[in-house]
């Protein structure tokens, strides 16, 4: 079980890394956007992977909490992209 741990965890590592350097490389700030959504949704995975190898259910509300946070920045941005694009 410990090495599913280890590569899971440098997985997560490495898609950590590669979405940053988008978010810092993006051409344009949907790009940017798309990409903190992502990252974002590793955490949400690094969080659940690190609660369901301790056996430990107190992070559930955190990740509800992301899930939300993460639904309501993807709205706020599509929403505001679109604005943008009707002027």
């Amino acid at each position: 079980m410990t090495a599913v741990a280890v590569i899971v965890t440098v997985l997560l590592a490495v898609a950590g890394a590669l979405t940053l350097t988008r978010i810092v490389r993006g051409p344009s700030v949907l790009d940017r956007a798309v990409a903190t959504d992502v990252l974002l949704a590793i955490v949400v995975a690094a969080v659940a992977t690190e609660a369901a190898y301790s056996r430990d259910a107190t992070a559930l509300p955190i990740l509800v909490v992301l899930a939300i946070l993460g639904f309501v920045g993807s709205v706020s941005v599509a929403r505001f992209a679109t604005r943008r694009d009707d002027r």
